[in-house]
């Protein structure tokens, strides 16, 4: 029981955590849900133990087993996963994925993809830029005019940017994207990289592929500690819902 109420409290610590300092999000969600099983189990443990020693709770408990298992796997799939196909340097475009605003200013792990971004830029600074978002809740500008200043503010030159302001996902962020290459010269079959935080980059990869990308590869940028959890246990749902309703991608 002392390893059940250990993780029963770092996850209620990390999920207290990450609310305070994001948007609450389906990630949040899950860190939740498993912070109460926890405290639950570790309160009811003989009732639960019992219950699951011989028929239906028998059979609830394997299904149980079973599910956790594959959410693990997929946990450790998307750990993986988000640094398989790293950029090359040479690639013509850098697309960097939008992340929340606070106001105008640019959330924590927006800025950690912008710090990405911007390093990739620096090692390969005949590319474009393009940075994605539009405006959502709570926010006084789109994303991408937030990301814009602060690439121009750390030298990257205005003619060097394309500003996407008008999507609200992560497919239009790259449908959108596209669109703007092509108007700039650059086709799909250019090399890309795509900027995002490492839990994300199988999917983004998927739908950039998916969009008609065929030199896709990503730049994993860095996350704060707090949100890996809630990140991870979000992008697993994400991926499911990739490869069910959208297909295997790859």
């Amino acid at each position: 029981m002392t390893i059940v109420w250990a993780l029963a409290a770092l996850f209620t610590a990390n999920s207290l955590l990450a609310t305070i300092r994001s948007s609450f999000n389906m990630g949040h969600l899950v860190l939740w849900l498993c912070s109460v099983c926890l405290i639950l189990y570790g309160i009811f443990h003989k009732q639960i133990d019992a219950f699951c020693q011989a028929g239906l709770g028998r059979v609830l408990k394997w299904i149980f087993f079973a599910g956790v298992t594959v959410y693990a796997g997929l946990f450790i799939f998307v750990a993986v996963s988000g640094y398989a196909d790293q950029a090359q340097g040479d690639e013509k475009a850098i697309v960097v994925l939008g992340a929340g605003l606070r106001g105008e200013r640019v959330s924590d792990v927006l800025r950690r993809r912008l710090d990405a971004a911007l390093e990739a830029w620096e090692q390969n600074p005949g590319a474009v830029v393009v940075v994605t978002g539009g405006q959502g809740p709570g926010e006084n500008i789109p994303e991408a005019a937030a990301m814009k200043k602060w690439l121009v503010e750390r030298g990257v030159p205005k003619e060097a940017i394309i500003a996407e302001d008008k999507s609200v996902s992560t497919e239009e962020n790259l449908l959108f994207a596209q669109q703007l290459l092509a108007e700039a010269g650059i086709t799909p079959d250019a090399p890309v990289a795509v900027v995002t935080n490492a839990f994300h980059c199988y999917r983004a990869g998927q739908y950039a592929k998916k969009l008609g990308f065929t030199d896709v590869n990503t730049v994993p940028a860095s996350m704060n500690v707090t949100a890996i959890l809630p990140s991870y246990l979000r992008e697993v749902l994400a991926i499911l819902y990739l490869w069910v309703f959208k297909g295997n991608l790859s």
